[in-house]
């Protein structure tokens, strides 16, 4: 049987596209397994042990809880409410749940100027942070934990910048700069609390400040902290920072996953920054591979959220709040099945625990707790101290399976406060693979949702093309599938567009040389940071003798390719196509309206220039839209070859009308190997005219010298 090529072409992007999955879904795996490259000691032998086991009773010893806010944004432009309620949490929420430690984990201000471009650190807004935190006395009554956000780093050239209010105005910025540690003693236990601080050095301003970096000397203080906790004897970690980790770039030899990976006591790695990616993924956790939790928390600013959580007999647990919601209710055992963590947690605590064990908070006191496991009757919970409410039960009725507790609160005995918390909860370490995507992907695992959602859509498209090819009946004449008309002529049609364009060599090699110095050029030269110029690259920026490697960057030449290079191109080609079919019927005359129709594509393109350029002057000054070739340079590049094409004479085009017709039943064959040797062709005679032009001009040249002579 014959293949044809197109098979061979669908095979070979179909082999692609699933080892792109593969790896996809190898890099956000859950499957926790040991890293060797981080878990070994200096023979290169695995120093892992079972992780503690707890006895879980009615103890009011081995358990801290503590709070963490992140992206608070502080600003004396836009939202006054984010700090009129940011004291309420300070004043109501710290007095109600008295945690140990509140971790306030990155971009404590905004600093970003009225016009909502521009960036700069506003005293003021360091100001209202600290009298805030001091007129509450919160940093008295807990211990007060604070770290940098990119926020908090826009504009500083370096530490001892006269912006760099963070030295100044935050709780542990003038003790410790960067990152740092705390151990906290209670419940006959040691927590350490680490502080991950991945700001850029030096900070330029938005929006080349997103993504976070650690150099070898920031590695090497973290890896003293974490040998810190180790000598400490800390029985856990907390290890907390702005950026997630999948955002944070590694200039050393190991990077942040692996270096919290080989630190058996770190359980947890609690970051912000994200926020909830316009809403559309709020909750963002995710088991890493090397065994320890990631969980982003929900921004401030817009959305008012807060964490809750708690080490209680070495059982992490957590629950996200919204601000005045009451009261607040944590299950600490039996812990949540979504978030197990085989290699920091004893399973075995839980399966023989002789309690339930809740922490209840209110801004009222609360008169009991009840609970009911599964479908059974509802139980009066025991308080022990504090939040601590505690009741007695079975666990080995619940060992298998999947099961649901669900606990109410009461003010008094008639009048229950509206609020029930349910958890699942399961002790044989599996979940059922009837377990439904909406249970237990899309509260923790976003991103598998996005796996699973593409193939979804993959296997209804290919089910739907299956459908439709077995629907066209076999030609008589030949055995084979006849394709749709419509279809391939619209294909055909844009496939000479496309070649005539390659075909117009000033057209051509404009775009193809323009595209090339987006990827190697400067973009744009400017103010980068107040007073110190810098140049942006799309592989990173120069500040000085600094220099900080791309990250964002990329991203934003991607929208670059999607909003200008693929949209030019296509509005060329149709341009200069129109151009040709004009030449071929000299005798059609346009209208006014079919005049401006026709380049009105390109105004827009132009104008989304004009706009984008604009807002790059907000963001650096006037210098970098002079100097900018990735805003300036592209209208200039828009605007001249369009120009070209509604100029170009005839006889530019006079090789094209001539090849035209045998590309056209080229590509109406499916040859595409006769088309690369028309276009090679063309080529040819192309350099062939060339040289015969030079030569009749020497031929002129050597003529005129003698009749000279």
């Amino acid at each position: 049987m014959k293949i044809s090529k197109s098979t061979i072409v669908l095979l070979v992007l179909m082999l692609i596209f699933s080892i792109l999955m593969a790896n996809i879904a190898d890099l956000i795996s859950i499957n926790p397994h040991f890293p060797d490259e981080t878990l070994g000691d200096n023979n290169g032998e695995i120093q892992w042990t079972e992780p503690k086991y707890y006895n879980i009773a009615n103890s009011y010893n081995h358990l801290i809880w503590f709070l963490q806010i992140t992206d608070i944004h502080i600003s004396i432009f836009r939202d006054p409410s984010r700090l009129s309620e940011f004291k309420e949490f300070c004043n109501v929420t710290v007095n109600s749940i008295q945690p140990r430690v509140v971790l306030a984990s990155g971009d404590l201000t905004d600093a970003i100027v009225k016009d909502g471009f521009g960036s700069k650190q506003e005293h003021r807004e360091w100001q209202h942070y600290r009298y805030i935190i001091d007129q509450t006395n919160v940093s008295k009554k807990v211990l007060w934990l604070d770290v940098r956000g990119n926020h908090d780093n826009f504009d500083i050239i370096n530490f001892d910048s006269k912006n760099n209010y963070y030295l100044y105005y935050s709780i542990q910025g003038k003790k410790y700069p960067r990152s740092y540690m705390y151990n906290i003693d209670t419940g006959l236990e040691t927590y350490s609390f680490i502080a991950i601080d991945a700001c850029l050095k030096p900070g330029p301003k938005r929006p080349f400040n997103f993504i976070g970096i650690l150099d070898q000397d920031e590695i090497n203080r973290i890896q003293q902290l974490i040998n810190r906790s180790k000598e400490s004897n800390a029985a856990h970690a907390v290890v907390f920072g702005h950026y997630p980790t999948s955002s944070i770039i590694s200039k050393a030899d190991t990077n942040i996953r692996n270096i919290l990976g080989s630190h058996k006591e770190s359980m947890v790695y609690l970051c912000g920054h994200f926020h909830t990616l316009g809403n559309m993924v709020p909750n963002m956790y995710s088991l890493q591979k090397a065994g320890f939790l990631e969980l982003e928390l929900a921004d401030w600013k817009d959305n008012r959220m807060y964490r809750l959580a708690a080490i209680d007999h070495g059982q992490f647990s957590f629950i996200d709040i919204k601000h005045n919601d009451w009261p607040v209710i944590l299950i600490t055992n039996p812990k949540n099945v979504l978030f197990m963590m085989p290699q920091k947690e004893n399973l075995e605590s839980i399966i023989k625990s002789t309690h339930v064990r809740i922490l209840a908070f209110s801004t009222v006191p609360l008169k009991t707790v009840e609970i009911q496991l599964d479908n059974d009757i509802w139980q009066k919970c025991g308080h022990v101290n504090g939040p601590l409410y505690v009741l007695p039960w079975n666990s080995t009725r619940y060992k298998q399976g999947i099961h649901q507790i669900t606990v109410y609160c009461f003010i008094d005995e008639s009048y229950p406060i509206d609020e029930t918390y349910r958890k699942l909860l399961t002790m044989d370490g599996n979940l059922p693979r009837t377990f439904s995507l909406t249970k237990i992907h899309k509260p923790g695992y976003p991103l598998r949702i996005i796996v699973s959602s593409i193939n979804s859509l993959l296997y209804c498209l290919s089910l739907f093309l299956h459908i439709i090819v077995n629907s066209i009946p076999e030609a008589p004449s030949y055995n084979r599938i006849e394709l749709p008309r419509r279809r391939m002529k619209f294909f055909h049609l844009w496939l000479r567009k496309l070649w005539i364009l390659s075909a117009v060599d000033r057209v051509f090699y404009g775009l193809v040389l323009y595209t090339l110095y987006f990827a190697i050029g400067p973009w744009t030269m400017g103010e980068i940071i107040e007073d110190h110029t810098g140049v942006i690259f799309v592989w990173g920026t120069f500040i000085g003798n600094m220099y900080l490697p791309g990250g964002l960057t990329y991203a934003y030449g991607f929208l670059q390719l999607l909003c200008f290079h693929l949209p030019l191109t296509i509005t060329l080609a149709h341009h200069i196509d129109r151009r040709l079919r004009d030449a071929e019927c000299p005798s059609r005359v346009s209208s006014k309206f079919h005049t401006v129709w026709r380049f009105l594509p390109i105004l827009i393109i132009i104008l989304l220039q004009f706009v984008l350029g604009y807002f790059l002057y907000l963001e650096y000054g006037t210098t970098a839209i002079l100097l900018c070739p990735l805003r300036t340079g592209s209208i200039i590049v828009a605007a001249a070859l369009s120009y070209s094409i509604a100029t170009m004479p005839v006889s530019c085009l006079r090789f094209v009308l001539y090849l035209q017709y045998d590309m056209l039943s080229a590509c109406r064959a499916g040859h595409v190997f006769e088309i690369f040797l028309l276009k090679t062709q063309y080529l040819q005679y192309k350099c062939i005219l060339y040289f015969i032009l030079k030569i009749e001009r020497l031929k002129i040249f050597i003529f005129s010298n003698s009749n000279n002579n």
